[in-house]
């Protein structure tokens, strides 16, 4: 089965251009011009990578990755004209994958939309006869729900299982409050930023040797959160 990937740009010489290139190695492509068009194509189909312009018309790429952030963790390559440092950071901390600067070589956009493909296809395989997640001195087993800390069992809340579990299952990623309020509650974000503060203290003190210090759940300053320690 060809692996698909949703392109929303707005410049259609460029997509045709991607396009045409895509087709080439193997891969189903659709284009959209606009954020708001791209979001409801993403809603409606399977795609394993979206190529995402920063500048787009109805709503901007920053807009249409927050919004793919809040329900989904295809990787996302973002395109812009623009060659700030601060536009890679932003677009990066808000859950982009990967970016790449216009002009740029075709040969270069290819290698990057194989290496997302790879990892996002290596990490679902991985993920989906997976039963037991382990990082550092971690064992987190998803069906029994239980989890231990150098063979000893840790007893958590279910809330807290649910929250440690979605960390171990995207390890690395950063995820902002609304986000994770989202995935692990099932609710909309009401700005309860005591309610996941509280949990994340509750279950440092249970996982951490140094809650102060922690080396599982990170802050990451001014963004939100993610889990830390190697995933084996």
């Amino acid at each position: 089965m060809k692996q698909r990937i949703l392109i929303i740009d707005d410049d259609a010489d460029l997509c045709r251009l991607l396009r045409n290139n895509l087709e080439q190695e193997g891969y189903f492509v659709c284009i959209r011009h606009d954020g708001a068009a791209g979001l409801e194509e993403l809603r409606s189909g399977d795609y394993q990578l979206v190529v995402l312009d920063i500048m787009l018309p109805l709503k901007n790429g920053y807009e249409v990755l927050g919004e793919i952030r809040e329900k989904s963790f295809v990787p996302v390559l973002m395109l812009t004209a623009r060659d700030s440092e601060g536009d890679k950071v932003s677009g990066l901390r808000m859950g982009a994958d990967d970016y790449l600067t216009k002009p740029f070589a075709n040969s270069e956009f290819l290698a990057r939309v194989s290496s997302l493909l790879r990892r996002y296809t290596v990490f679902n395989a991985a993920n989906a006869g997976e039963k037991t997640i382990t990082a550092g001195g971690l064992s987190i087993d998803g069906t029994g729900r239980e989890v231990r800390k150098d063979g000893r069992l840790l007893e958590l809340t279910a809330k807290e299982f649910d929250l440690l579990l979605f960390f171990a299952e995207n390890q690395g990623k950063v995820f902002t409050k609304k986000q994770i309020y989202r995935a692990v509650w099932k609710e909309e974000y009401a700005f309860d930023d005591n309610n996941i503060m509280v949990h994340i203290r509750r279950l440092r003190k249970k996982i951490e040797d140094n809650p102060e210090n922690p080396k599982y759940i990170l802050t990451v300053w001014g963004v939100g959160y993610k889990m830390g320690g190697e995933r084996e």
